[in-house]
């Protein structure tokens, strides 16, 4: 263990800095401060990890966002007094990475707290300022999105998945939140009367458990799918909170998770949007589908959501016969092309009329142009 590694606990409540100092403090070093301090320390020295218990003003915000200016390689850990989905959303954004809700989670916290820290250890070691590893904590939401019906999202989305389980030892989870009609249980073959809306009843105390009851895994590549319910009365029970609370508690117990998007926008769509670190917008090499792009480009920015960061293109169905190449759309988009996935009819027809997954095992020898397509953008996420 790192004995120069310095943990900075602000808090002004009592009662949990105390529980938090006597899980952690015989184990490590760690300093309590009052939350008008921050700016002093954090100018004085440098935090590794800094656990922010939240106030009874509203700062905490500002305050995350001084400290990762300051110091972009700290790690912030922020305590919730309370389920309040818009705080804990502004949070994320100002740069916490784990976030805990007191009293409910403190033994989480407490298991989870050796594992952050020795990974951050490993990270600062290598003089690295990313904190990312196939650790529990903090897994990837990758929305696959597009404006455009027929764009091919939902084949992608669950090759992608299926893919990265395959390629890493990851886990790997890939929810379809196609709520009305769903798509993947239909691609993947998957018969079961369980589905997203079976969370429900869970939702406020929603853990990996109640996820991993509810979700199918794959016989082939191990791949957790969480499907829709596929009926537009259950929908409608399914809010924006359900949502960002699902995501979340999948963030937390997943390294990657592919969520796949339908092809419109409501408060749902938004939010997972928002709750995105990687949004891919499928798009396809035509002129109509470049005007939606266009449309949903401008309906986000009314909408306040966060696209130029984290959005990329993939560009499917790509072809010769194509009048519109990628070299004429990089003067075009706004977003980078993460990937070219090739029009593969005859490759892919097959594996879509049985309901097949394209990828069953790590090592297939033959892979159809478009599961090779896949592959290289799945690795380029693994890298």
């Amino acid at each position: 263990m790192e004995p120069n590694l310095k943990v900075l606990l602000v808090s002004d409540d009592e009662v949990i800095h105390n529980q938090i100092l006597n899980a952690i403090s015989g184990s490590y070093s760690v300093q309590l401060i009052d939350t008008g301090d921050v700016v002093r320390e954090v100018n004085r020295d440098v935090q590794d990890i800094v656990i922010f218990v939240q106030p009874e003003s509203d700062i905490a915000v500002e305050s995350i966002q001084y400290i990762k200016s300051i110091s972009p390689s700290t790690l912030v850990i922020f305590i919730a007094k309370g389920y309040d989905f818009t705080q804990l959303r502004n949070i994320t954004k100002a740069g916490a990475t784990e976030f805990f809700v007191y009293p409910e989670e403190h033994s989480l916290f407490v298991s989870r707290f050796p594992a952050i820290f020795q990974n951050y250890e490993i990270q600062k070691i290598k003089k690295d300022e990313i904190f990312l590893s196939f650790t529990r904590g903090r897994g990837q939401i990758l929305s696959i999105f597009s404006g455009n019906g027929g764009s091919g999202k939902s084949n992608l989305a669950s090759a992608l998945a299926q893919t990265i389980k395959l390629e890493s030892t990851a886990e790997v989870i890939l929810i379809d939140l196609n709520l009305q009609f769903g798509g993947i249980e239909t691609l993947l073959s998957i018969q079961s009367n369980r589905s997203i809306a079976d969370l429900t009843p869970v939702i406020n105390e929603l853990n990996e458990s109640h996820i991993r009851n509810v979700s199918q895994k794959l016989d082939t590549s191990k791949l957790d799918v969480l499907i829709s319910p596929c009926d537009a009365e259950a929908a409608e029970i399914i809010t924006e909170e359900f949502v960002a609370k699902l995501l979340r508690t999948c963030r937390r117990s997943f390294d990657f998770v592919v969520v796949d998007l339908p092809s419109y926008i409501n408060s749902q769509v938004v939010t997972a949007l928002e709750e995105s670190d990687q949004i891919f917008y499928v798009l396809t090499p035509d002129t109509p589908a470049l005007k939606v792009l266009k449309q949903f480009e401008e309906l986000a920015v009314r909408l306040g959501i966060e696209l130029p960061s984290r959005t990329s293109i993939i560009l499917n169905k790509t072809g010769k016969e194509n009048e519109i190449q990628e070299k004429d759309l990089k003067n075009v988009l706004r977003f980078p092309i993460a990937a070219s996935v090739r029009f593969d009819y005859k490759g892919l027809q097959p594996f879509l009329n049985k309901g097949e997954p394209v990828r069953k095992t790590a090592k297939e020898k033959r892979l159809i142009p478009f599961a090779k397509d896949v592959k290289k953008w799945a690795l380029s996420l693994l890298k």
